[in-house]
């Protein structure tokens, strides 16, 4: 005898599951952990599992009894799906989040640019699902049913639909946007997904262990009864299992629960990668359970229908553990499918039936309207489908009521197929399609269903015999074939719109994103929110115009024109993920319009596109992958030059600004590509346009102040021609940094007039001579003729030391004239005179601060070396010394000797140089001085001539730490050692 349980206890069993399952969405909305948890590829598989449904749980044994093997086909249809997930879901998935497209009423209503193509979607899917629904409804209250032994209660089905309503009220209308994900829903689904992997595996391993004792008892059985075996396999060869895996196979793409779990709440392509085995996997298990569960059915010689073999095993062994499980698994199958389906039909239902007709005021909350309409359509559905279920025909089996639904589903795989890989199609063909096959589904399929006659009788002209319940597979072919066969023809002898075309190149596998090359009517994102203030309201329109702007990441000042055309495709896409892609182009078209003026030039969105098309690095092959690999090296060849690029559109747009460009400029690629010149600010704006308005197609020396320096360039223009490629033409400038040029060419005529004048100077040096050692030699006649006279001789003598004063600055002049003639490093040099010369000539400077120079060099200390080009380091290094000095300063020149070398230290009391410009100081053109000033080549060329002298030069500042003053350079030059007098 049968043990049996009472409705109250199993009422009280439904309750606490289904209160349990509220208590899993209510925590995982309110979780941060569990927000990030649900983006995990592992939840997204399981979140899968709404697949199987009731249809699973209970269904596959029943089909496992009548076709065999056959029943693997509905694991097989959905396996073969997810292995084409680079050619049939990616797309798919690509089309829903660029365009926020969250079911297929929206995809083929966005691909046809149809209305009617999104109306009959949405009533095909709600009819054609109806079935599916009740048969949930109907498998629960028969399992009721079995476990109570009592009969049918309808009143139990009414109350588990009326729960069913308030958990979608409660979880599945919070969210509106396609883009905002139902966390609370998706791990709700994946809480029953595994409460059904479980009890599956729970019920085949008690079987296995506890009515065969193992695998070894099983083995014995299956030896003594091969007739079972032998009737898996003759089932599936005469069985309809090829219809059963069309039919699986299109379910896992266009049946609504899963296309709004498999596209809707995918978070990132990633996961769809890991769902094409993780998905199948889940399944194949269930799967591998199914023949167990079945003998386990027939050891036990159970009385009831295949289908509730899961029940009867736990009954029949009086396990009430079992029982309870087993109801559970049922009850998590068939709630699931449910709730999600009927999610995703009233979203369907609003935004391609009601908002078409009744838009709401925009005084009105427009949200809160939203989520009141859905909230009222899901009772709706979920009330159609209790309706369904009371008045479905009784003789039907459970499996053909829920077969139904999945052949009315298959009616939209030739719209995906034609969608993605046929882009002739158009929506009259799909139209004529599916009305064509949805007529053959319900006079086939539908009719038998509600109706126990099986044949129509037209008086006068014809009776029609409907197929038998068995034959549901005849009605599959002939309701795809005709729908196919009407599709392709209407599509072959019809044209397509433009708007249409131009949807079919989007949705084209492999197809590139791009935008309406048209200008629009509106300068700025808040002349946007004044428009769509209209029909939505202010509040709206702003939150609508922000978000897009925050998704592209401009600003509310944006006025580049690319810029504004991306923000209006952007708010399209938002509104379509909220009001359907129907309503949002509508809207957008009419308050976001063109300019009625021809499409503008390719090249003005070339950087967007350049953009766009980096995504597609690792898809492509063949030809176009050595194209892509062309475009990306030419591309980076402009990048990488060490000259400025920037190119122009006819309209002055910038398309092109590479990394010298941003060097040399200071402004960024991504704040300068896409704006208008007349938008960029400052000096380069003006330049640059002056290059462009030029007929010459070279300027060169042109300077820019910057940061208060001022910096010299060349330009050079290339003007790019018209073209079929880039429609109208533009212009190219390659900038050229030339101040380092420039500055050495100034020092080299600096140096070349100084050469000049220490010529000059030496001649005007020798003329002086001459006249100079007359007045001397009078002076000394003088001084020896009137030695008697003191007064006489006093002033002779003055004169004489006057004349040796004028000799040595004009010996100092004629020898600082010929520096750089004699290169020869091996003459002996004394310091201590090289020192007080360079004194002799920096005092002559009266231009100049006074300071007072000190030489404290030793005679004894000689080097090796050119006397005339260590004078010119000492000039240079005295003469910072003094431009460092305050007035009256000292200036100190030392020597001391090393081991074999001699040190120079100059110091003064100076400023100082900063410890971050210390490793600088010796690099050529640098300079701490004003423009003009200096070249910046002083020190460099005192380490030159160290360097050659096998001498090192350093620096340390500051000499007082106290004051934070005072510098001192060191020079240290190998000692000449005179071996004669050793």
């Amino acid at each position: 005898m049968l043990m049996n349980f009472s409705t109250g206890f199993l009422a009280i069993i439904s309750i606490v599951y289904l209160l349990a399952l509220l208590g899993v969405a209510w925590f995982s909305e309110r979780s941060p952990l569990m927000g990030k948890l649900a983006s995990h590829p592992f939840i997204y598989i399981l979140s899968l599992g709404i697949y199987s449904s009731a249809l699973t749980f209970y269904g596959l044994i029943g089909l496992a009894m009548h076709y065999g093997y056959g029943y693997l086909a509905v694991g097989l249809g959905f396996t073969a799906t997810f292995l084409l997930v680079p050619v049939l879901l990616f797309p798919i998935l690509k089309l829903t989040q660029n365009y926020q497209l969250s079911s297929l009423a929206d995809l083929f209503s966005f691909r046809f640019r149809s209305r009617w193509a999104g109306i009959l979607t949405c009533l095909f899917m709600l009819v054609g699902m109806l079935p599916l629904i009740a048969f949930q409804i109907k498998l629960l209250a028969g399992s009721v049913v079995v476990l109570t032994q009592q009969p049918m209660s309808h009143s139990w089905s009414f109350v588990f639909c009326v729960f069913l309503m308030l958990f979608s009220i409660l979880f599945g209308t919070r969210h509106l946007s396609a883009r905002e994900k139902r966390v609370g829903l998706l791990m709700a689904v994946v809480f029953e997904s595994v409460v059904k992997l479980l009890v599956f595996v729970l019920i085949a391993g008690y079987v296995v262990y506890s009515i065969f004792g193992g695998f070894s008892g099983l083995n014995h059985w299956l030896v003594e009864n091969k007739h079972v075996l032998d009737t898996l396999r003759s089932s599936i060869e005469a069985g309809p299992w090829r219809a059963l895996l069309l039919s699986f196979f299109a379910a896992a793409v266009v049946m609504p629960h899963m296309f709004h779990m498999t596209f809707a709440e995918n978070v990132t392509p990633r996961s769809l990668m890991f769902a094409s085995w993780g998905a199948p996997l889940y399944l194949l298990i269930i799967a591998l359970c199914v023949p167990f569960i079945l003998w386990g059915g027939v050891v036990l010689n159970l009385s009831m229908q295949p289908d509730y073999y899961v029940l009867g095993i736990g009954l029949q062994s009086n396990s009430l553990w079992l029982s309870i499980i087993a109801y559970l698994g049922g009850l998590a199958a068939g709630s699931g499918l449910i709730i999600v389906s009927t999610i995703a039909l009233s979203g369907m239902l609003l935004n391609h039936l009601i908002l078409p007709i009744y838009k709401p005021p925009a005084d009105h909350d427009i949200y809160r309207w939203l989520k009141l309409v859905r909230r009222t359509l899901t009772v709706i559905i979920i009330l159609l489908g209790y309706i369904f279920y009371l008045l479905t025909y009784q003789g039907y089996s459970n499996n053909d009521t829920g077969l139904a639904a999945f052949i009315a589903m298959l009616q939209f795989l030739p719209g995906v197929l034609v969608l993605l890989y046929w882009t002739q199609g158009n929506k009259k063909g799909f139209i004529a399609g599916l009305l064509t096959g949805m007529f053959c589904w319900g006079l086939l399929v539908l009719l038998p269903l509600i109706s126990p006659s099986t044949t129509i009788t037209v008086p006068f002209l014809f009776t029609i015999k409907l197929p038998d319940q068995d034959d549901w597979h005849f009605a599959t072919v002939i309701s795809l074939t005709a729908n196919t066969s009407v599709l392709l023809l209407v599509s072959l002898i019809t044209k397509r719109s433009d708007d249409e075309k131009r949807a079919a190149s989007l949705c084209a596998v492999n197809a590139t994103q791009y935008i309406q090359r048209k200008e629009a009517t509106l300068s700025s994102p808040r002349e946007f929110i004044r428009e769509l203030e209209i029909p939505l309201g202010y509040k709206m329109a702003r939150k609508e115009v922000k978000r897009a702007l925050s998704d592209l990441g401009f600003s509310i000042d944006e006025r580049r024109a690319y810029a504004l055309r991306r923000l209006r495709e952007q708010i399209e896409v938002n509104l379509s993920g909220l009001l359907g892609p129907h309503v949002a182009h509508q809207m957008v078209y009419e308050f976001l319009s063109y300019q009625s003026a021809p499409v503008i030039a390719m090249n003005e969105d070339i950087y967007f596109m350049e953009n766009h098309l980096e995504s597609y690095e690792t898809r492509l092959t063949g030809l176009a992958a050595e194209l892509d690999s062309l475009r990306r090296y030419h591309r980076l060849t402009l990048q990488i030059l060490p000259i400025g690029v920037c190119s122009f559109s006819k309209g002055r747009d910038v398309l092109l600004w590479n990394r010298a460009m941003e060097q040399i400029t200071g402004v960024t690629a991504d704040n300068t590509v896409g704006v208008n010149l007349d938008f960029i600010e400052g000096a380069w704006q003006v330049l640059l346009l002056s290059c462009i308005e030029s007929e010459e197609g070279h300027i060169y020396k042109q300077s820019i102040d910057i940061d208060g320096h001022t910096r010299w360039y060349n330009l050079h223009k290339a003007m790019i021609g018209d073209s079929i490629l880039i429609n109208r033409g533009g212009t190219v400038i390659l900038v050229e940094d030339i101040t380092e040029t420039y500055l050495l060419e100034s020092q080299l005529i600096h140096s070349e007039r100084l050469a000049s004048i220490g010529r000059l100077a030496a001649g005007v040096a020798h003329e002086i001579g001459n006249p100079v050692t007359g007045i001397a030699c009078l002076a000394q006649i003088l001084r020896e003729e009137w030695l008697e006279h003191d007064e006489i001789a006093e002033m002779s003598e003055q004169i004489i030391e006057q004349t040796k004063r004028i000799s040595r600055i004009v010996h100092s002049l004629v020898n600082f004239s010929h520096a750089g003639e004699d290169t020869q490093l091996n003459a002996p040099i004394s310091l201590r005179s090289i020192a007080q010369e360079t004194i002799n000539l920096l005092v002559l400077n009266k231009d100049e601060k006074y300071v007072s120079f000190q030489n404290f060099c030793d005679e004894r200390h000689q080097v090796l070396g050119n006397a005339q080009r260590l004078t010119q380091v000492l000039i240079n290094l005295l003469d910072n010394a003094r431009d460092a000095s305050e007035e009256g300063g000292v200036i100190s020149i030392i020597t001391r000797e090393l081991s074999g070398f001699i040190e120079i230290l100059i110091e003064d009391e100076g400023e100082g140089i900063p410890d971050e410009i210390k490793e600088q100081i010796f690099e050529p053109f640098f300079t701490t001085k004003e423009p003009g000033v200096g070249t910046g080549l002083g020190l460099s060329l005192v380490y030159s001539i160290i360097e050659d002298h096998h001498g090192k030069v350093s620096v340390k500042s500051p000499l007082d730490l106290s004051t934070q003053r005072g510098t001192c350079f060191s020079i240290i030059l190998p000692k000449y050692v005179d071996y004669t007098m050793v």
